[in-house]
């Protein structure tokens, strides 16, 4: 097991994201080839597909950039980390890391307070085209004082950011952890953009 995983609140954290990145990659398919069929094989138009799958795929890169400094597949320029000797290495990746993280913390402040209002003075702010499910009609009378939505209100929608930020920054404290105890010497895979092009190098040589 993995050290991102090894404590209880790491395995929920990466049971939800990648449920999460799994469910909206094959909703974005879903409603894409459903749309495809209804526009050429039935000359009809999913009005709500395209606002939908631009939500779906604002989630997936907001979820997908936490997911990637988990498995280190950021890219980054370690050319000065690894001319140094072990020790100011650490504390360089440390410094590095906790840059990211207060980037992290700004980004999760920002994203907080550009979506706090659709939940309280705008709650009644509706997106354009995807249309109120009725499963969710239990929130009108907490947010919208009992108005019905006819369209699904931008807090939800809106919410990829919070949480996507809120994950990123978790992700950073976590690669910081690892470097702190031992576990890693870097926050990026070492030298992976390298490893792939030269292994693409040596396929295209063995095809010629």
């Amino acid at each position: 097991m993995s050290a991102n995983a090894r404590t209880a609140i790491g395995r929920l954290v990466n049971e939800i994201e990648e449920t999460l990145i799994a469910v909206l990659l094959g909703l974005m398919t879903l409603i894409t080839f459903a749309n495809v069929i209804a526009r050429y094989v039935f000359n009809a138009n999913l009005l709500w597909a395209l606002e939908a799958t631009v939500f779906l795929f604002s989630w997936l890169v907001l979820l997908g950039a936490s997911y990637v400094v988990k498995i280190h597949g950021h890219l980054g320029i370690d050319v000065v980390a690894r001319a140094l000797p072990r020790g100011p290495r650490r504390w360089l990746t440390l410094v590095a890391a906790g840059v990211c993280i207060l980037y992290a913390v700004l980004l999760l402040v920002g994203s907080w307070n550009y979506w706090a209002p659709f939940v309280g003075k705008q709650a009644w702010y509706e997106v354009n085209d995807i249309r109120m499910p009725d499963w969710l009609r239990f929130i009108e009378p907490i947010l919208n004082e009992g108005e019905p939505y006819e369209k699904l209100p931008r807090f939800i929608p809106y919410a990829a950011l919070p949480i996507g930020m809120a994950l990123l920054m978790f992700r950073f404290v976590q690669a910081a952890l690892r470097v702190w105890i031992g576990h890693a010497e870097l926050l990026i895979a070492s030298h992976e953009a390298e490893d792939m092009v030269e292994e693409a190098a040596g396929s295209a040589d063995r095809e010629n």
